[in-house]
């Protein structure tokens, strides 16, 4: 397995969803910028995951499950963080929880999270590069 190359194609994904996610909010399509932002997310931990062990990361999107073993200190705030984004993977696709979290993801809400995802999204990329 080329690790550089996966773990590339990760982060490449990542940048075009960042991007999607950007577009999503300037749409009004908060919901789905959240969504799309907790795959910029979840594919940044794969790249890292596959960074530090040398291998596929799991198959999962649950961002505190993709932390475990990869030996990295994330403080109490983005331990808290990870979680609630990965509530939005969630959130916008189960019909149970999709009209409510529609409802929750006004345009100041949404403009606050895709900002800490951002801020979070800066932060893996300094653990990978280190």
């Amino acid at each position: 397995m080329d690790t550089v190359k996966y773990m590339n194609n990760w982060l490449e994904s990542a940048e075009r969803d960042l991007k999607t996610a950007d577009s999503l909010f300037l749409n009004a399509k908060y919901d789905w910028c959240l969504f799309i932002g907790h795959l910029v997310i979840e594919k940044a931990l794969k790249a890292l995951y596959m960074k530090k062990k040398n291998i596929a990361p799991p198959k999962t999107h649950n961002l505190i499950g993709l932390t475990e073993n990869l030996e990295i200190h994330l403080t109490e705030e983005q331990i808290v963080l990870l979680s609630r984004i990965s509530d939005f993977n969630i959130d916008a696709r189960y019909p149970n929880e999709k009209d409510s979290f529609h409802n929750l993801c006004t345009k100041e809400f949404t403009r606050e999270y895709l900002g800490k995802i951002k801020e979070i999204y800066r932060w893996l990329l300094l653990q990978i590069k280190q």
